[in-house]
């Protein structure tokens, strides 16, 4: 179908964005096209102060508006351990939490060999570097439970193993009101793995 050019634009960008395939950047492209100019504006100018305005913690590698990051800076946090991440949304989820109290270091990916991504690709030698430099007794690999995120955590625990530091693995398994007749057998046989006494 022809659209006029400035449309057929607007559907190409939202084609760019993951999970988005012609027919929702259509809506989407025509979803804007009905707001009011001054809300579109409005989102055009966050588009871009987010693309300029945020950088990665020298730190910890997340991303930030400021450097060091704010969690970087605070010094009421146990400085002593450091969760270990796959993404920046990873962090967001743990502090929503209110549980965890230490640093963080994000390593935005993990290994993939099958898409082509290393350990060099990734943020490991800046965590190897903080190990270094930092008072770290404790890290948290906090990876996702899949065979990348499982392949990472690995990797990383052999890099620590010589500096003589507690690593330790997030538990996975079963999320509180699942069904255990909908669980698949990775997902059980790791909540029976991670079980503990009550």
């Amino acid at each position: 179908m022809y659209y006029p050019e400035p449309i057929s634009k607007l559907i190409e960008g939202f084609m760019k964005l993951p999970g988005i395939g012609p027919k929702t950047a259509g809506r989407l492209a025509f979803f804007v096209l009905s707001m009011k100019e001054d809300d579109v504006l409005d989102l055009g100018k966050a588009l871009v102060n987010a693309k300029r305005n945020l950088t990665y913690c020298t730190v910890c590698c997340n991303i930030t508006d400021i450097d060091p990051c704010r969690i970087c800076m605070d010094k009421h946090r146990d400085q002593s351990v450091i969760c270990v991440v796959q993404d920046p949304k990873d962090v967001i989820a743990m502090e929503r939490t209110k549980e965890f109290q230490g640093l963080y270091h994000v390593l935005n990916g993990a290994i993939s060999p099958m898409e082509g991504i290393g350990p060099e690709d990734i943020k490991i030698p800046e965590l190897l570097k903080r190990l270094e430099n930092e008072e770290v007794q404790e890290i948290i690999l906090a990876t996702n439970p899949t065979i990348e995120g499982e392949a990472t955590s690995m990797y990383i625990s052999k890099l620590i193993k010589p500096f003589g530091l507690k690593v330790t693995r997030i538990a996975h398994g079963l999320p509180v009101g699942g069904d255990l007749e909908y669980a698949d057998e990775v997902t059980l046989m790791k909540a029976l793995e991670g079980r503990r006494e009550i």
